[in-house]
Formats: C-alpha cells, sequence, structure tokens
C-alpha cells in the first residue's frame, strides 16, 4: 500500500512539522555562515592575514564535531521541541559575540562557539523521522535538509545587501546582528508551534543517557574505532592554531587542549563500554531487536565526503571568485551561492530517488558524481566565469544529493537513536569538512578539489557494503509490548 503524497502547501499535520523544521535549520545555517560573504569586510576591519582568514573558516566547524555527537544524546533523551528552541536561542545570543568583537581573539572564539548551532541538523533529522512513514521519510528528510541549507545561499546573497544598506565600516556588524535578532524570535515560535510526535504516538528514547547502544561484539569494536579519526581531526585543527601553523594559541594552551582532546577520547571510550557492558559480558541481543552498526559507520564515511565538502567548499567560493576573477563582495556573494542554491531541489531528489529506487544504488550513483565533480572543478581557474559557474552547479547537485541519500537511510536503522545516528553521521560531516579545510590551508584550489574528487572514489567502493534496508524494526513500548516499524 502506498503512501499519501506529501502536499506541501499544506500546513497541517506532519507538513506543518516539516515546514517548522526546514525554516529552524535555514536560520541555523544562516547564524552557520554569516561570516562567509562578509569577509572581505571583516578582512579589512582586522587588517586579517591568510592564515587568519583561513583560520575562522576552521574554526567556524570545529566545534560541530563533538556537538553534533552531544546533541544527538540529548534529543533522543529529551526531544527535539525543546532542543532546537533552547539551540537557536543560544546561538542567537552569540551573534552578537561575533559582531561585537573588537579583537582576533574575540573574533575566532565567537566563531569557534557558533559552530554549534550546526548542530541543529540533527535535531530535525529525528523529529522528521517521528512523523513520517518509511516510504516518504528520505523524501521528507531531503527537503529538511536541502532546504535548511539554502541558508547559506541565502547568507551569501541576502548579507552583503543588509550590509550595503546599513553602511559604513561597521555595516558587516549590523548584518550579522540581524541573524541572532532572527534566530531568537524563531526559538520562540518554534517551541510554540513544533511537538515531539504525533498525537497518541510513543517517543521512544534510549535505555541510557551517554554513548549508543550496540547490538553484537564487532559492532562495539567498530564504535570504539570511529571515535579515532574523530578526535584525530580535532587534534589536527589545535595543531593549525598552534605556533606551528596559525599561531592562533600559543603552545601551552596547544597542550592544554591536546590533554583535554584525550581526556574527551577516553570518556567517550568508557561511556560507550559503560552503555554496552552486557554485550561485552556476552549477552546475545534477540535477532528482533538487532541492527547493524556497520550502516552507521559507511553512511558517516559517505557524508564525510559529501556533507564535508559542501561545508569547506561553501566556506572558500565567495572569496575563491573574489580574488580569482576580480569580482566585487555582491557579485562574489551571488556567485559563491551557486554551489549551495541546488539545495532546494537536489537534496529533496537525493531523498526521493531514495525512496522509490533504493538506497544503496542511488548512494552509489551520487558517489560517482561526485568523483567526477570535484575532478571538474579542479580545472575551474582556466576558464570563464560562466563554464566554473556551470561545474559548480552539477556537481554541487550530485554532492546534495548525496547528503539526501544518506539520510534517507539514517531514520531506518533504529528508531530511539536516531538522533545519536544522525549525531555520529553529522559529526562525520564536519570531521571531513576539518580535514578538507585543514587540505585547502597547504595546498591550491584545484588541488584541493582533486583531493575531494581522490575521497570520494574510495567511498564509492565503501558504499558497496551497505545493506539496504528492508523489513521492519522492533521498538518496545512503555507498557513492555512491541511495536513494529516498517522501514521498507
Amino acid at each position: 500500500m502506498s503512501s499519501p503524497k506529501i502536499n506541501l502547501l499544506s500546513f497541517s499535520g506532519n507538513v506543518r512539522i516539516l515546514h517548522l523544521s526546514w525554516v529552524a535549520f535555514f536560520i541555523s545555517f544562516v547564524v552557520w555562515f554569516n561570516h562567509a560573504p562578509l569577509l572581505a569586510s571583516i578582512r579589512d576591519t582586522f587588517q586579517l592575514t591568510d592564515g587568519q582568514v583561513k583560520a575562522l573558516l576552521t574554526l567556524n566547524v570545529a566545534l560541530t564535531i563533538p556537538v553534533r555527537i552531544f546533541v544527538g544524546m540529548l534529543v533522543d533523551k529529551f526531544g527535539p521541541r525543546r532542543m532546537y528552541s533552547a539551540l537557536l536561542a543560544i546561538c542567537g545570543g552569540l551573534c552578537f559575540f561575533f559582531a561585537l568583537a573588537n579583537s582576533y581573539e574575540q573574533l575566532a572564539m565567537a566563531r569557534l562557539l557558533l559552530g554549534c548551532v550546526g548542530a541543529g541538523f540533527v535535531i530535525g533529522i529525528r523529529l522528521i523521522s517521528e512523523w513520517f512513514p518509511a516510504k516518504q521519510v528520505g523524501f521528507a528528510e531531503g527537503i529538511y535538509g536541502g532546504w535548511g541549507n539554502f541558508g547559506s545561499a541565502a547568507a551569501s546573497l541576502s548579507l552583503p545587501v543588509i550590509a550595503l544598506a546599513f553602511g559604513g565600516a561597521d555595516a558587516w556588524r549590523w548584518a550579522v546582528a540581524v541573524t541572532g535578532v532572527i534566530a531568537i524570535v524563531y526559538a520562540g515560535l518554534f517551541y510554540l508551534g513544533a511537538s515531539d510526535t504525533p498525537k497518541g504516538s510513543t517517543y521512544f528514547k534510549p535505555k541510557k543517557l551517554g554513548a549508543m547502544e550496540v547490538t553484537s561484539k564487532g559492532d562495539f569494536w567498530l564504535y570504539v574505532f570511529l571515535q579515532v579519526p574523530m578526535t584525530a581531526a580535532l587534534l589536527v585543527l589545535t595543531w593549525k592554531l598552534s605556533p606551528a601553523g596559525f599561531k592562533l594559541i600559543d603552545q601551552n594552551t596547544a597542550y592544554a587542549v591536546y590533554a583535554a582532546l584525550l581526556a574527551l577520547f577516553t570518556w567517550n571510550i568508557w561511556q560507550i563500554v559503560d552503555v554496552n557492558r552486557n554485550i561485552l559480558a556476552g549477552e546475545v541481543v534477540p535477532q528482533i531487536h538487532r541492527y547493524k552498526f556497520k550502516q552507521v559507520a559507511i553512511l558517516s564515511a559517505a557524508y564525510a565526503i559529501a556533507f564535508g565538502s559542501e561545508i569547506a567548499v561553501v566556506s572558500m567560493l565567495p572569496l575563491y571568485f573574489k580574488d580569482m576573477y576580480g569580482l566585487t563582495l555582491v557579485q562574489a556573494g551571488l556567485v559563491g551561492s551557486s554551489f549551495a542554491i541546488m539545495n532546494l531541489i537536489a537534496r529533496p531528489a537525493g531523498g526521493l530517488i531514495s525512496d522509490r529506487f533504493g538506497r544503496k544504488r542511488t548512494m552509489s550513483i551520487v558517489m560517482v558524481g561526485i568523483t567526477f565533480g570535484y575532478f571538474g572543478m579542479s580545472f575551474m581557474g582556466q576558464w570563464p566565469l560562466w563554464a566554473a559557474v556551470a561545474v559548480t552547479v552539477v556537481n554541487s547537485f550530485f554532492v546534495q544529493a548525496g547528503c539526501g541519500a544518506v539520510y534517507g537511510i539514517i531514520p531506518l536503522i533504529k528508531r530511539r537513536l536516531t538522533g545519536q545516528i544522525a549525531g555520529m553521521s553529522g559529526a562525520y560531516g564536519n570531521v571531513g569538512s576539518v580535514v578538507f579545510l585543514t587540505v585547502l590551508s597547504f595546498v591550491t584550489p584545484a588541488t584541493f578539489f582533486l583531493v575531494i574528487a581522490a575521497s570520494a572514489l574510495v567511498v564509492l567502493v565503501i558504499v558497496q557494503l551497505l545493506d539496504e534496508p528492508s523489513g521492519q524494526m522492533a521498538e518496545i513500548m512503555p507498557d513492555g509490548t512491541v511495536q513494529m516499524i516498517d522501514v521498507a
């Protein structure tokens, strides 16, 4: 039996939740990238070096790695309504911290903290999965992610214009402050209008607040292994900010951060052990309650390529076009937004194709497209502006469709862990962005694009190990009965 079509012109039932969610994510993306189209003005205000500009770009995605994991845990426990409202309100306030900065150190700290707003994506993934059935969830998640992700393009298009409207040397500050006001106001509206589940439905929660539950010893060790790249990415980031890199922090501070990250890694491992003691003790989980953690690992790798490259490219593209083709700030913002603008149709398309024609097949196709797309972008400096924009848009379609395809599968793995699974995959998206931005700090843009293309080719091979979701997953109701949820 087919599910009814999603009427996007409606504002009732699950479509109302969809609209409330993508607008929340849209605003979080505007806040997250409210600096990118204004970087030229910010650079002039603080007389920043190229290294300091690149450090800001990297800081913007750093904290999102651990925060997406943490927020994933909290949303599974406390629900999307409260979590999204709180995140928007807090990060809206941080916009004023960034706008009022009077030193590079303050600017950098504000940018680091504002990266937390990127965790909002995880919250909406869990919320949408509660309101839409399996046959619609890919398309619904694609709309949520795609229309929300368009916030980066909206920032590129609108913030330079808003800054021009204010005028003067501090115009960029006013533009950033406007985004903070919008985020705080919408936090209240979301809290009043959203609901965690449809009326009468159960919001399934994990057994413990902490690490993710796994269902076999093999999955346990794979989960432990996945902690390593996330910690390594943060260690590399710290090294970049130390005297050996951008010289943003002194050596003693760098040592302190290294120690803190290793402590965080140890704590994460302890949490994994604590939550999964029954598995280590040899308990056999009944087949009906098992899920394959390899699905999480493969989707995390795919999202590292798709979303990781998107964030890295969106961060550098306006300035790249400005310097490469001699454009004005507004023109560079318009052209730079060409990469993100495809979010409006490509993410929903990726989710819809995944719903209709198979999850694994769709993932394979988009990875092929991403590989060839970034290979083409490596030649952009040799082409006229129109050709560079054309190849950017075509590649962007595959990148955004890849993001939609990943999150067309994640809600179908284990319902009560959806926030944590989305957090893990989302964190790997930011691991990818940190890695790619680190590469960019050492190489030319052409080589940067080639590195992403080669990485996508590797993940294409890994995706072939993905299992197509089928059958049903089981969740335990509060009264102890088992509810079966369709995943195909």
